[in-house]
């Protein structure tokens, strides 16, 4: 196999896509290289398995650590299960991908990508997308590519294509999108309230540098391709005519009952009775397999979806375009959690509850670049039920992941400061009825949940979801989708954002692709409806509450020397665990000298406190202190006049008269009033009882009016 190479000058970096050298048993693969990141990328196929009525496309992004030179965290030094960044990886390269292999294609397919060799300032997300793409069309799948990918960040009010990593810290907005030369059908954005018309240039901008991309990997496929080794069936025109005939009105009917559960079981009615004619129990090889029946009956079904929207401007539930179904929100709904709300939006239901945490509870994020810690985590669960199903309960799905992470971007920008609010925030979204757009209603439970919470956001955030349908050549937009809008429909736009701006956004697409004209639009809708949902929720909680919950840990900050850290801590962790100990409360120290004190008891909080006071205090000439005789010596007497700060009395300032010997006047452990009155250069500390005594005897003689 000849060695081919394609290199273009790409946001300022070389980026090189190269073939015939390694994986060469792969249908097709790549080398794809971004300064010193580089990534391969791999698609294999094989038969389809017989009775899949669906395209079993699997796909894999790993982070090698030897690709950073670290070991893998934990205990096994080995890689495990995939990280969550890597499995959204994982759905970004698969969202824009899946709708260009055709319908009928059952065949297995898997896209395997893996980091080799990363920099830690280009991420290798961007060229594992390429990569597969790239990898697809050099293979003889049916895949109707190229697309491309690239990032787009917004610095000093200026697009910056794959910023690097670095330059992200100081981005308002990340937006990473996916696309054909022709148009864009993939996009994840995250931003500090951000303006429409910024998101729309960003995608715009981006897309110059996708379409250049896609031409490079055409260069590559024209070299180095294999040609197409599938022929699609033959069309069923007859069956499908047939189909339309017996059914199309019943469908037609079922399709116009406005509630989820009574229009399922009518559709239900009407398959059964196609399947009882076309694929009788009795009979064992019908003409055509009951998976081709019930594709031919969705077809329908789309169709009838689409044209009753465009012509009719009528939706399943009886609503238009843009209208937004019902909205019911509630907050403090469970009498012991730290914030709770409820959020429904027709037959979409999201219970949030929020929980308040201390710096222990921040998770430890562990992969190629630097270790870091979260102090924001939402977690977004979809349990059958809330779908009337019957599924096996497994780990947390790809799917689950991806939602939670979008609630998570879309409420993030709006957080305080650690400075403001120290706490770790963990939100927990349980989908308790699901028909369209349920990460769009855990944004709207989530934001409740933090207000109730007494979390002190910004501003309050909301999110809704756009969906497309096309009859007769004819496109028409639609403001919150139900599941089989979303099901028949080309797309699923969800945007998020405040009054001020958009905070996240998550675009897929069935369609190939959608013009700059579509995305403007759809973002145009998503505001105005974003805004309406803003009103219903802040008409139940209008701003965050006051004070967080009772149940809640009560955290008091105070900023110390650093220089103090060790006195705090004390020998082997001494001090630092007699205060929690003695208190129940949490000591956390930072490296800058900030130290938090958290409990549930804010007495306990402020016990704590006061001993973190007393360790750190400043000795200061001339004030009185109450210390404890630590040792007795000869010439005098060591007391500890704050928390492990030791000053000498000398044997000659014990008392005002004449002392023989120092026992005859203090003991160990005896609490005795004494004055600082000098501190060395060494920073020794020098102490009089004598001083304190006449001083404090001058100022009892001055209260009682003696002169």
């Amino acid at each position: 196999m000849e060695h081919h190479i394609v290199e273009r000058e790409i946001g300022g970096r070389t980026l090189r896509i190269e073939t015939g050298k390694l994986a060469k048993q792969a249908a097709g693969s790549v080398l794809v290289t971004y300064g010193d990141t580089v990534v391969l990328a791999a698609a294999v196929t094989g038969p389809a398995r017989e009775g899949t009525d669906f395209f079993p496309l699997t796909v894999d992004y790993r982070e090698k650590t030897y690709a950073a030179g670290k070991f893998p965290g934990g205990f096994f030094k080995r890689e495990a299960r995939p990280t969550q960044k890597e499995v959204l990886t994982m759905r970004m390269i698969d969202r824009p991908i899946r709708p260009l292999f055709h319908k009928a294609f059952r065949d297995e397919v898997l896209i395997q990508t893996m980091v080799l060799s990363t920099d830690q300032e280009n991420d290798p997300d961007i060229l594992a997308m390429v990569g597969a793409s790239a990898a697809l069309c050099l293979s003889p799948l049916p895949f109707d590519g190229p697309t491309a990918a690239c990032r787009v960040g917004y610095i000093d009010d200026e697009y910056v294509l794959n910023p690097a990593t670095s330059q992200m810290e100081c981005s308002t907005m990340e937006v990473v999108l996916s696309g054909r030369k022709d148009a864009v059908n993939m996009i994840e954005m995250g931003g500090m309230e951000v303006s429409e018309e910024i998101v729309a240039g960003s995608i715009e901008f981006g897309h110059k540098a996708v379409a250049e991309i896609c031409e490079m990997i055409e260069e590559l496929r024209e070299r180095a391709g294999k040609p197409v080794a599938w022929t699609p069936p033959p069309p069923l025109d007859d069956l499908a005519s047939a189909l339309r005939t017996k059914f199309m009105d019943r469908l037609r009917t079922a399709r116009g009952i406005a509630g989820k559960q009574d229009r399922s079981s009518a559709l239900k009615e009407v398959y059964d009775t196609a399947k009882a004619e076309y694929c009788p129990e009795d009979q064992d090889k019908p003409e055509y397999p009951w998976s081709t029946i019930r594709d031919q009956l969705g077809t329908i079904e789309k169709a009838i979806v689409a044209d009753t929207l465009v012509n009719e401007g009528r939706r399943s539930d009886g609503r238009g375009p843009t209208d937004i179904r019902q909205i019911v929100s509630e907050v403090g709904i469970l009498p012991r959690v730290h914030g709770s709300a409820l959020f429904q939006r027709g037959e979409t239901q999201s219970i949030c509850v929020t929980t308040l945490g201390t710096g222990r509870d921040e998770q430890i994020i562990d992969g190629l670049t630097e270790e870091y810690s979260k102090k924001f985590m939402l977690h977004y669960n979809f349990p059958p039920f809330s779908v009337g199903e019957v599924r096996r309960m497994g780990p947390t799905s790809r799917r689950e992941i991806g939602h939670g992470n979008l609630a998570e971007k879309a409420l993030e920008a709006v957080l305080p400061t650690p400075d403001k609010f120290p706490y770790t925030i963990r939100l927990v979204s349980e989908i308790l009825e699901s028909n369209g757009s349920s990460s769009m209603a855990s944004v709207c439970a989530g934001c409740l949940a933090l207000m109730d919470a007494g979390v002190p956001i910004r501003q309050p955030v909301a999110g809704i979801s756009v969906g497309m349908v096309e009859s007769g050549g004819q496109q028409k937009l639609i403001v919150d989708i139900l599941g089989e809008e979303d099901h028949f429909g080309l797309m699923d736009f969800k945007v998020a954002g405040t009054q001020r701006g958009i905070t996240a956004v998550q675009v897929d697409l069935k369609a190939e692709g959608i013009p700059m004209e579509t995305i403007q639009e759809a973002l145009t809708l998503a505001k105005d409806a974003r805004l309406e949902i803003l009103r219903n929720m802040l008409a139940v909680l209008s701003a965050p509450r006051k004070n967080t919950s009772e149940f809640a840990p009560r955290i008091l900050t105070i900023k110390i020397n650093p220089e103090k850290i060790g006195k705090v801590i004390g020998p082997g962790g001494k001090y630092i665990k007699s205060i929690e100990a003695e208190t129940g409360a949490k000591v956390e120290i930072e490296d800058d000298g900030t130290i938090h004190v958290a409990s549930v008891d804010e007495s306990s909080a402020r016990r704590a406190m006061e001993m973190v006071e007393a360790v750190t205090a400043e000795v200061k000439v001339g004030t009185i202190y109450s210390g404890r005789v630590s040792s007795v010596k000869d010439f005098g007497a060591f007391i500890e006049v704050v928390p492990g700060q030791d000053g000498l009395c000398h044997i000659s300032e014990l008392d005002t008269g004449y002392v023989k010997s120092v026992s005859d006047v203090v003991s160990v452990g005896d609490s005795v009033r004494v004055k600082v009155i000098l501190i060395d250069d060494q920073g020794r500390i020098k102490l009089s009882r004598k001083a304190a005594a006449i001083e404090e005897g001058e100022q009892v003689a001055d209260e009682a009016g003696v002169m």
